[in-house]
């Protein structure tokens, strides 16, 4: 009997020993490995200083997770460092593409050179439309803030395809003949036929893409009368609409040479007169919501005092 109750109390603490020197460092080792699985890197559980299999197994888990976590610091810093790389890359593609279309539009003012201001000002105003318009339900999907940039650095090219119309037609102070307002109505084919092939080369380019339909279609008419394809409402690209009214408002406040410039509230009665034949509804509607700003921008940019003056002060007294 007392052989047996002996027997017993050995195998209690031949059990509580192994419990506490093996079962336990093991499972603390599993949930490491286990937690490690999951993708976490774990504090490794503390065992003592001894030099069995578990001990030299724990040791060797330790060691690995010490130095996958140097691997992943070290991964870290170089996806940052490539960030910052792809960050400058973009700045500098940023800068490209802002240089090509201000020597681009150059071009075109250098045959005409009451277009340098006209670029800057009607910027300006489809800048501040597109914005004003990205709250209307309509435009919330084809105005996102990515396409506003997009749209605004593009505007400057769309008289671009100017280049391509003779001096004798481009500055005439005369009114065009038929066979004369043909080849100008081309300015906007050429404008097309140059951009797209600036996107055969460097490949598809959402700022081309921009750019290529305002100068394709700034010149269409909401009541489909306009050219070159005749289009009607909205099969006009909201970019061509936009530009529509914009570069009519500032064609009448300019100084051309076959006509003086009018005055804001003359240009104004004119745009309000297009609306739903010429202009888009809505940008016609923005565009007046805006009158202050856009006869501001209008002031502020003007090519000589002259224009200035017949525009009046930006605001009323």
């Amino acid at each position: 009997m007392s052989l047996c109750v002996g027997l017993l109390i050995l195998t209690t603490c031949l059990v509580f020993l192994l419990k506490n020197k093996v079962f336990n460092p093991l499972w603390d080792l599993a949930k490491a490995i286990y937690d490690f699985g999951l993708g976490q890197l774990p504090e490794p559980p503390p065992i003592e200083n001894r030099k069995d299999e578990i001990s030299v197994l724990k040791n060797e888990f330790i060691n690995m997770v010490q130095r996958i976590t140097e691997a992943e610091s070290m991964n870290k810093k170089y996806r940052e460092h490539l960030e910052d790389l792809v960050d400058e890359r973009t700045k500098e593609l940023t800068l490209t593409q802002e240089a090509t279309i201000l020597s681009m539009a150059s071009l075109a003012e250098t045959r005409d050179p009451e277009t340098g201001g006209h670029i800057k000002r009607t910027q300006n105003y489809i800048k501040i439309l597109a914005t004003h318009l990205q709250s209307h339900p309509k435009y919330s999907e084809s105005l996102t803030d990515e396409n506003v940039d997009l749209i605004y650095k593009s505007a400057p090219l769309h008289d671009i395809g100017k280049v391509g119309v003779p001096d004798y037609i481009l500055l005439k102070p005369e009114k065009l003949s038929p066979a004369e307002f043909e080849t100008m109505k081309l300015h906007t084919v050429h404008g097309r036929d140059a951009l797209l092939a600036a996107e055969e080369k460097l490949g598809s380019n959402s700022f081309l893409r921009f750019a290529r339909e305002i100068a394709y279609t700034h010149q269409e008419k909401w009541d489909g009368s306009g050219y070159p394809q005749g289009l009607k409402g909205e099969e006009i690209p909201v970019s061509g609409r936009l530009m529509a009214v914009a570069d009519v408002y500032d064609a009448l406040i300019s100084r051309r040479v076959y006509k003086p410039p009018f005055s804001h509230n003359k240009a104004m009665c004119i745009i309000k007169q297009g609306k739903g034949s010429h202009f888009d509804p809505d940008m016609v509607d923005a565009f007046l919501m805006l009158e202050s700003k856009i006869k501001l921008i209008a002031y502020d940019l003007a090519d000589s005092d002259d224009e200035r003056n017949t525009l009046g002060l930006p605001y009323e007294p």
